[in-house]
């Protein structure tokens, strides 16, 4: 049986969050937070994210299914085919998406940030890629990568 779990996800202040951030002369702004709420052994994860206003997470490609779920703010999304922009869109509170893997895309906080609630599945364990502006890829994150982190997070709300 697995452990019951139970967070209020708008009470941002009592949970602990990992910052992602870039140097001020990367290409484009980077600050957001995440918080990993939980990872199953068969593929299934939810983590919530949220953004700094007008500032970006990672440009990337999912290499699973993922749905989400704005909580706050606005989520400004540019998908990406090819390397080329080709659809935008801003997703507002209570807005859900499900995407298939290989989805390429940037996402932004608006003008007053965002919070969302993302639930990924991959059985191969294989969650994105980060890319550099040209598409190559830079790292890939997996379920391997996350778990490390969740043990990070686990350690540093019980200190």
């Amino acid at each position: 049986m697995s452990e019951a779990i139970n967070h209020n996800l708008l009470d941002i202040d009592s949970l602990s969050w990992a910052h992602y951030q870039e140097a001020a002369d990367y290409p484009y702004p980077v600050s957001y937070w995440g918080h990993i709420l939980s990872i199953d052994s068969t593929g299934h994860i939810s983590v919530l994210y949220r953004w700094d206003p007008g500032t970006y997470c990672h440009f990337h490609r999912h290499l699973c299914e993922t749905t989400s779920v704005v909580l706050q703010g606005e989520l400004h999304v540019q998908t990406f085919e090819n390397g080329k922009p080709v659809k935008s869109g801003i997703r507002r509170v209570g807005d859900y998406a499900k995407k298939p893997s290989n989805d390429v895309h940037m996402e932004k906080g608006g003008p007053e940030g965002a919070l969302v609630l993302f639930e990924l599945y991959a059985p191969d364990g294989q969650l994105t890629e980060q890319l550099d502006p040209n598409g190559n890829v830079l790292r890939t994150l997996t379920t391997t990568d996350l778990q490390r982190a969740l043990a990070k997070q686990q350690m540093q709300a019980a200190a």
